[in-house]
């Protein structure tokens, strides 16, 4: 099985007050954690909605501010056309993601997401057309909406920490001692 990991970070950050997905912790970007994690579990990576040097990055679709949805539903076009079964998913802000949450994931071969976080998750890429049709439509656009409405599991797994505001970075770097 061929898989993509895909970086969804075309969000605003309103709650954190500036880009948070620049935004250091233990001296790296919250970005490249997320893309170090993603890494042992792919073929490839690619950076969705925004530009990120020195990264494969592509424009959510069918355009921005869809939220996670825009950057997933460019994540699985991708994904098809270059070839990929599944893509696996990961937000930018959220810098510890234990190796064991990617091999579940990918361990649900019609696809998964993490309960409590929904943004992470493994999507078969032969769910896009059905992502396309639900963004040209008008209504809920959730992701854990549309994931159940295509039988995607979710997986109930331990709270994984994700950053929306300064503080929760304090609370990370504190935790981690």
């Amino acid at each position: 099985m061929r898989v993509l990991g895909a970086i969804l970070a075309g969000g605003a950050s309103s709650r954190f007050g500036s880009d948070k997905a620049v935004a250091l912790f233990e001296g790296r970007e919250l970005i490249e954690h997320a893309l170090d994690a993603l890494r042992p579990h792919v073929e490839r990576t690619i950076v969705c909605g925004r530009e990120l040097t020195g990264h494969d990055s592509i424009a959510d679709a069918p355009s921005a501010g869809l939220g996670p949805l825009g950057g997933l539903c460019a994540a699985l076009a991708f994904g098809a056309r270059h070839g990929f079964d599944m893509v696996l998913t990961a937000p930018c802000d959220t810098p510890l993601i234990p190796a064991h949450v990617f091999d579940a994931l990918l361990a649900e071969k019609a696809g998964a997401f993490v309960a409590n976080l929904p943004v992470l998750g493994a999507w078969p890429t032969a769910l896009a057309p059905t992502l396309d049709r639900l963004l040209a439509a008008p209504g809920d656009h959730s992701v854990r909406n549309w994931a159940r409405a295509n039988g995607v599991t979710a997986l109930d797994l331990p709270p994984i920490a994700n950053v929306n505001y300064p503080t929760d970075l304090i609370t990370l770097g504190r935790q981690r001692g």
